[in-house]
């Protein structure tokens, strides 16, 4: 490699220096759908405990302290957005990504092909797996040659903050707040360190698509899938949201803080009022008990809002129908 890029714990960092050539997140249509709300899930919103003071927590993540939260009552979809859903979105609008535009984004490098592989030059500083590939994005995930035909059904990666809020506002949808991100994690269950409970196998099944082996050099996959899984892989939690661990990250609506919260407001929190990184939720494939333990339902993760990886996508929300409407 010739170059290393900055470091970021879970995904690959857009170069700050990088050129934007110009890029805009504006959309050229919007989709024309009465109902966003159709095929959303509603959820009552109300007082929950957010946070974690978990021994296996990142107090440095801003994680904890566990604090009372309400949210009003949202709608939030049951899945990550499909590479299908995407792709519609992609061709009814033309839009074009960020990593499109830049021309290439970060890959798990045991993924990416050996034709492509020869001519990758950047890894991500400290964190050497991270291959920085051209020409990948969502519609070739591991770069050039490689595609999407069998995996419609997957969550789309290679996916900005500003390429998510480009995809809400042709759809008529949000992105979710942090709070109502984890409110909607949680299920119902109080305190529990994932979205179906304490355990993370119980009963020796596996209930997410996380890092099974030694990271980063072994993957057994046992739990079915090296890389994505299908957006309606494993038991939904307790209100019907599938893959709220592991999978893919998914991006928040906050601007990230470790500190924010500690003083910031109770009711339907918002995040910080600016920053240089948006929130990330939820842990990917890649994250594993050794090193990313970032797949239970407290964990924080953060990206630059023009970053995007393999194993990023996100999730909408939107707000509960007025009266009449």
């Amino acid at each position: 490699m010739e170059k290393e890029m900055r470091s970021c714990c879970c995904s690959g960092v857009r170069d700050p220096s990088a050129a934007r050539n110009g890029l805009d997140p504006a959309i050229t249509g919007r989709r024309a759908e009465a109902d966003p709300t159709e095929g959303m899930l509603f959820l009552p919103g109300g007082e929950f405990l957010m946070g974690t003071d978990d021994r296996e927590g990142f107090p440095g993540d801003g994680e904890g302290p566990v604090r009372k939260v309400t949210v009003d009552p949202f709608y939030i979809a049951p899945c990550a957005v499909s590479n299908a859903e995407f792709q519609a979105f992609a061709d009814a609008t033309g839009y074009v990504t960020e990593a499109e535009r830049f021309g290439s984004s970060f890959v798990f490098h045991p993924f990416v092909p050996q034709a492509v592989a020869e001519k990758v030059t950047q890894a991500v500083q400290q964190t050497p797996w991270w291959w920085h590939v051209e020409g990948a994005c969502w519609r070739a995930p591991e770069g050039p040659g490689t595609g999407i035909d069998e995996r419609m059904d997957h969550p789309v990666t290679h996916v900005s903050w500003n390429d998510a809020m480009a995809y809400c506002r042709w759809s008529g949808k949000r992105l979710p707040t942090e709070a109502e991100w984890e409110y909607a994690a949680r299920g119902g269950l109080v305190r529990k360190r994932y979205p179906w409970g304490d355990l993370l196998k119980p009963d020796g099944e596996h209930r997410c698509n996380i890092w099974q082996g030694k990271f980063p050099d072994k993957n057994n996959a046992s739990d079915g899938y090296a890389g994505t899984a299908p957006v309606r892989s494993f038991a939904p939690n307790g209100y019907g949201l599938y893959n709220m661990s592991g999978n893919v990250w998914e991006w928040c609506s906050d601007w990230f803080s470790a500190g924010f919260h500690l003083n910031g407001p109770r009711e339907n929190p918002q995040g910080p009022p600016a920053g240089q990184a948006r929130v990330l939720r939820g842990g990917s494939y890649l994250c594993h008990q050794s090193y990313c333990n970032r797949y239970r339902v407290a964990a924080r993760s953060r990206n630059t809002p023009d970053s995007s990886a393999g194993n990023i996508g996100f999730r909408c929300a939107t707000d509960r129908k007025a009266e009449g409407e």
